[in-house]
């Protein structure tokens, strides 16, 4: 009995490795990859100055320094993003979409948004992508750029009485918000507040403030939620424990238990649908013209097969509200975005019909992953959620969503007085 079962053990495994085979034939052969559109957050980094200053001053205690300058990516994040650009890289490759050695011009154009953390990890990605390739990343002059840094320009800031009545509408009931996020509180106190010290910032009412240059937070819960994120970001690092919370957490259930908070600053702050419109609608329109581009269609983005585009968390927030597109990963919360972590667009062709779809999705590695600096693999894979909608199809190549219909969807929030002309930078 034990051989027979041995026997048919051997039969099920050859059937689906020749299932595999022929399922990837398949694909091969009917769609073809065309074009990727990426946005990229940034890797590991230490908490921004303005965040160091706002959780010490909450916990009257001084968080442990990092290797690199406050908000700077660190060596970890770039092997990090390099790990993921080199999967990447090859990935593509084996789809068809690039051949093997250095990319061709028109391959790859890399844009980053112009702060350290964001250009490192450009070159992080396209280090891992084109090993000793010397792909170009492109940046704008200047510290602002009308992509990524929109609360700089004049029309995509956002109007200060209705930003505030945006906030309070999505807000709903605050009291009550805070009493469903408590635990998460409790554990993050237990995490981070010295017994002796004053930790009223857990417990004091949550408040919507405004501040003079019209920008909304939440008084309590944004610095709560820039200690989690600070958390979760050292546990990526691989920080010893010791510094990690002063040895309080040792587990990454222990960060899971906390990122609630985060996402509750995601909801009422960059997740505002009005907030979105007005700073993220640029950013999406760039990126569907981007995936459109040389499809019968003209646009201002570069015509290139892989468009890279490296930026924050908050751009890939406002985007995703944008496109009514949400998810939660493995180890994650609700609409978490982890470093390094993507928003994908990717056109695929059927090639007996000649149609086209989009295939979109966002994608991460897992905390874990992340702290052990662990190569992607089959065994390790992205984690990833996929945008669908009633007409796509699910196939060999993933969810395949038809072209035009896909885009109709994508664009219905866009602010068209929002989207102003973008040049791109040696293209």
């Amino acid at each position: 009995m034990m051989r027979f079962r041995q026997q048919a053990a051997v039969r099920l495994l050859l059937a689906g490795a020749l299932w595999a085979g022929l399922t990837q034939a398949y694909a091969e052969a009917q769609y073809q990859l065309e074009k990727v559109v990426e946005l990229s957050r940034h890797g590991i980094r230490p908490p921004t100055p303005g965040n160091r200053t706002s959780i010490e001053t909450a916990t009257h205690r001084p968080w442990a320094r990092w290797t690199t300058q406050d908000g700077e990516l660190t060596g970890h994040g770039y092997a990090a993003v390099s790990n993921k650009g080199r999967w990447e890289g090859e990935h593509y490759r084996q789809l068809g979409l690039f051949t093997a050695g250095c990319p061709q011009p028109g391959d790859v154009y890399i844009r980053a948004s112009p702060l350290q953390r964001t250009r490192a990890t450009a070159q992080a990605l396209a280090d891992g992508a084109f090993p000793g390739c010397g792909v170009a990343i492109h940046r704008v002059a200047g510290e602002d750029d009308p992509l990524f840094q929109t609360d700089a320009f004049p029309a995509t800031m956002t109007e200060p009485a209705t930003q505030l009545a945006a906030v309070k509408q999505k807000a709903g009931d605050l009291a009550a918000r805070q009493r469903a996020l408590q635990p998460a509180a409790d554990a993050l106190k237990r995490a981070v507040c010295d017994p002796a010290a004053d930790c009223s910032i857990f417990t004091t009412p949550w408040q919507i403030i405004q501040g003079k240059n019209g920008k909304v937070s939440i008084e309590g819960l944004s610095v709560m939620a820039n200690m989690a994120e600070t958390l979760r970001l050292g546990w990526s690092e691989n920080l010893p424990l010791s510094q990690l919370a002063w040895g309080n957490i040792t587990r990454a259930d222990q960060i899971t238990a906390i990122l609630p908070l985060l996402t509750a600053s995601y909801d009422l702050g960059n997740d505002v649908l009005y907030t979105a419109q007005k700073r993220g609608s640029i950013l999406l329109n760039a990126m569907l013209e981007g995936v459109q581009q040389d499809a019968g269609n003209r646009h201002a983005t570069p015509d290139t097969r892989w468009l890279l585009l490296v930026a924050h968390d908050t751009n890939i927030a406002m985007v995703r509200t944008l496109m009514d597109f949400s998810w939660t990963l493995a180890g994650y919360t609700r609409g978490n975005i982890p470093p390094g972590s993507s928003l994908v667009f990717e056109r695929w062709r059927d090639k007996k019909s000649g149609e086209r779809f989009l295939h979109v999705y966002f994608q991460a590695q897992s905390l874990d992953d992340l702290r052990r600096l662990q190569a992607m693999d089959d065994t390790h894979p992205l984690l990833r959620a996929e945008w669908h909608q009633p007409d796509c199809r699910l196939t060999e190549a993933g969810t395949l969503c038809p072209m035009q219909s896909a885009v109709r969807a994508l664009s219905k929030n866009l602010d068209r007085r929002a989207i102003t002309p973008v040049a791109y930078p040696a293209f």
